[in-house]
Formats: structure tokens, sequence, C-alpha cells
């Protein structure tokens, strides 16, 4: 890989986090999420900054999409979950999405917001481009090998499990819930917020962020 990680710290950041089991059927509903104990802050300020996950998908028009390359020196939030997620993957993006309206044009312009799928099965590039249009147009959603995507997210802490289908036709899966922020200065992820992250979090940090600033 481009980018050696480092590990230690991103796993014991992974390890203070929520993980959330989401179950879903092929149409798209799903039942609800089971939750382990709520991390204790919305946002925390790694002591080791990592840098992104080596990741080249596709994205939600088919073309190839160089995670590292195309994101370079822009401000970029990170997160991993899927199209059928009922609850947290939602919620997050929304948030995202309250909380961009209030920078200006030109902060906006230099902030990437990256969606990669952890269930690429079925999230095909329309599906998780329809998806997303419904969040926010400017979010770029990425999707493509599980085994790929899975080595990426766990290059950043980032726990993913494979999704699986139930005897009851059902799929579930497990995902981490935390969203990285990246600093344009130096393309490491400085900050790490859990899923109780709200839009005033997001808010309040966003305009630092895209300076370059740790909140």
């Amino acid at each position: 890989m481009r980018n050696s990680s480092v590990l230690a710290a991103a796993l014991a950041a992974a390890a203070a986090l929520t993980l959330t089991a989401c179950s879903s059927g092929d149409d798209g509903g799903g039942p609800a999420i089971r939750d382990s104990a709520p991390a204790p802050k919305a946002a925390t300020v790694l002591d080791q900054p990592f840098n992104k996950p080596d990741l080249v998908l596709t994205d939600t028009k088919g073309r190839k999409y160089d995670l590292i390359e195309e994101t370079k020196g822009h401000p970029t939030l990170l997160y991993f979950g899927y199209t059928n997620c009922p609850d947290a993957c939602p919620f997050t993006m929304s948030n995202v999405d309250i909380a961009m309206r209030k920078l200006s044009p030109a902060e906006r312009k230099k902030l990437r917001v990256v969606f990669v799928s952890s269930d690429p099965q079925h999230d095909t590039p329309k599906r998780l481009g329809e998806w997303l249009k419904q969040q926010n147009p400017s979010f770029i959603g990425l999707t493509g090998d599980f085994d790929t995507i899975q080595a990426g997210a766990r290059s950043v802490g980032i726990y993913l499990d494979k999704p699986k289908k139930q005897k009851d036709g059902t799929w579930s899966s497990s995902h981490g819930t935390q969203l990285l922020a990246y600093l344009p200065k130096d393309d490491k992820a400085h900050v790490l917020y859990s899923k109780d992250a709200t839009a005033e979090d997001y808010g309040k940090d966003l305009p630092k962020i895209v300076e370059g600033r740790t909140p």
C-alpha cells in the first residue's frame, strides 16, 4: 500500500468507538440497529494522525476514483457505510449536509465528503448515486470490491464485517460508525467523530477543518 497506517493509534481509537450492526432486506428497509456502549464524546483529536487508506474504487458515474490523488490537498471527511443502513449512515450524512450549508461557497468548494460503501454487492454506482443525491449532490460515493474496501477501512482502524444473508432473507452487517476528518495541510486524519456527533458539532468544527486547523 502507498501509505503506511499508524495502526496502533487507529485501532486504539476504533476500540473506543461505537460499532453498529445493521440488518436490511433487499427492498432497502431495515430493522433496528444494535449498538455497543456509546462513545464518551462526539469528536476526538488524534495524538497520532494517520494517512488516508490507499483505495482506488468506482464512483457513482462508473469512473475510477483514486481516493488519495483525488482528495490531495483538500479537507476531506471520510465515512464507511451503506445505503440500506436504517439509521447511523443517513443520520451522519444528514448532519454533515446541514453543517455544510453554513459554510461559504468557497469553503464548500474546497471540502470533499467521501462515502465508501461497506456493502458493494448491493450498492451499485447508480444506487449509491441516487441515495447520496438525497443527502447532498456534492457528496462523493465509492464502491468496488469488498475485500479491498475492508482492507482500506482496517488500515485506519475502522471495522467492517462482510454483509451476511440470514435465513429470513434479510442482510445483516456490522460497520464502524466513525467519521474521519483529514486536514489539507498534510492529508492526514486529525479528528475522529463518533455517530453521536450532531449537526451543531460539525457546524462548529468544519470551518476550522477547511482552514486546516483542528477543532
